[in-house]
């Protein structure tokens, strides 16, 4: 009978070897160049450590974490930007939904804007977070609500209450010109911004509450002299005349396809002290893109004030300093929608380092960000992907690849590795896509991590996104 193999530590009695502590080997890091003889005993450089776990490493099998706040917090990033390529059915969700669970355990506050299918109302819910559902006969969103950033401007005095009172008017402005963009499928001329910019100064400055559309567009069939003279119109019928235009546009969004939806006073405002908040838009779909389209530019804007809000309050000492999780799903279908609406998105998201705000972008391929309508709004869309600081792909085919290369630097391994995981390699049915839960995390330069998620506990039902496919 073979004696049996002493424990890692020696045996417990005298003589036995036992030892209290045992050290750790000697490391030591050189080229592959330098090493190559010590094969197999050589490793690689490490895994990150910091942020939420989401899977063992597929060559070494240690475990990958990943967080664009943690990685940024870390020094091995220089923005919380993450772009998420990927074809449908590969697990881009399931990748997003477990660093919405692991950031809600750090004390981050995800908030899921515009939630179009829904994927992440459960886990929310399960989460303790709050779910706002938009659409006809639910919640409704008011694109001119100042929502929190009301509240801080209200704390704040003297220049604090100006600056924030111009941000306040500048994100009623800006989303007003991307929803009108969006019901004429055209830019806004110079001359009617300036006119929807002293309307909603005058309505700032004579109503107790917050505007709404309907409000913009009495005042503009009003025509009080501060609006005639803005459009340098010498008389009604001139003024008449240069504003018929964006009466039509603004009646469209209150009697049009967006009819019901951002017409009135927002019915349930966002949460603060939330632990994530996610804004479910699904009962939209149906109604068509352009209705979709503007459910998530007011979501976006309106949890983007949310953000600034919590910082002004953070900075006045009236609140907590926070860090926010932001995720934009199906991205192509907000920036599809007219000429122009690109712009808007950039500039909610440019700053969000300075925001504490990480964002996440999730797409099916770098050609939905080419199907939109100008070269302009093409090339500002691609600029999404390469500011963003981390981008993970999971299975893409060559072609797609190759577009991705001159954005992010990929070696030839890394290619056949994302193209291997792209299609089954067999009809049977009920085989599992070989593409599954494997992502391949890239920062800048240096080598990828090719990383592939397990499912724990709860989150195979929580994070499921093919129940309504199956039945289930």
């Amino acid at each position: 009978m073979a004696e049996a193999l002493a424990p890692a530590w020696g045996w417990r009695h005298r003589g036995g070897g036992r030892a209290c502590h045992v050290e750790a080997a000697p490391e030591f890091q050189a080229t592959t160049a330098q090493v190559c003889g010590l094969y197999p005993f050589t490793a690689g450089s490490g895994t990150p450590t910091a942020g939420t776990p989401v899977g063992r490493h597929q060559l070494w099998g240690e475990v990958v974490c990943l967080d664009p706040l943690a990685w940024l917090r870390a020094g091995l990033v220089t923005n919380p930007g993450m772009f998420i390529l990927g074809q449908p059915g590969t697990g881009k969700s399931t990748l997003v939904k477990r660093l919405v669970t692991g950031a809600v355990a750090t004390g981050t506050t995800p908030i899921v804007l515009g939630d179009t299918k829904p994927d992440y109302t459960r886990l929310v819910e399960y989460l303790g977070g709050q779910v706002i559902r938009v659409g006809r006969g639910v919640d409704r969103i008011n694109p001119l609500d100042a929502g929190p950033l009301e509240q801080a401007r209200r704390r704040a005095s003297g220049a604090d209450a100006e600056s924030l009172r111009w941000e306040v008017r500048s994100r009623r402005l800006s989303l007003l010109l991307a929803l009108a963009t969006l019901v004429r499928e055209a830019r806004i001329t110079n001359a009617e911004e300036v006119v929807l910019g002293r309307a909603i100064d005058l309505l700032d400055d004579h109503l107790d509450h917050d505007p709404t559309v309907v409000d913009v567009l009495r005042i503009l069939e009003e025509g009080p002299d501060e609006l005639r003279s803005a459009t340098r119109a010498d008389s009604v019928g001139a003024y008449r005349a240069q504003t018929r235009d964006l009466v039509f546009t603004l009646d469209l969004l209150i009697s049009g396809s967006l009819a019901g939806v951002f017409d009135s006073p927002t019915t349930r405002p966002l949460d603060l002290d939330a632990p994530a908040v996610g804004v479910d838009i699904s009962r939209v779909r149906a109604a068509g893109d352009k209705l979709l389209t503007a459910a998530m530019l007011c979501t976006w804007a309106y949890a983007f004030g949310m953000v600034d809000a919590a910082t002004a309050l953070a900075e006045l000492d009236a609140g907590a300093r926070r860090s926010y999780l932001g995720v934009m799903d199906e991205l192509w279908r907000a920036l599809r929608g007219a000429p122009g609406l690109v712009e808007h998105a950039d500039a909610l998201t440019r700053l969000n380092r300075a925001k504490g705000m990480a964002s996440i972008m999730i797409t099916h391929s770098l050609s939905d960000l080419d199907a939109l309508a100008t070269e302009e709004d093409r090339a500002k869309a691609k600029g999404f992907a390469d500011r963003s600081a981390i981008t993970v792909l999971a299975g893409l085919p060559p072609r797609e690849l190759a577009r991705v290369h001159e954005i992010t630097p990929l070696t030839g391994p890394e290619q056949q590795l994302v193209t291997s995981w792209s299609a089954p390699d067999s009809w049977q049915p009920g085989a599992r896509h070989p593409g599954r839960g494997k992502y391949l995390i890239k920062t800048g330069e240096r080598l990828g991590i090719p990383v592939e998620l397990t499912l724990v506990g709860p989150e195979t039902e929580l994070y499921d996104t093919d129940q309504a496919v199956r039945g289930a």
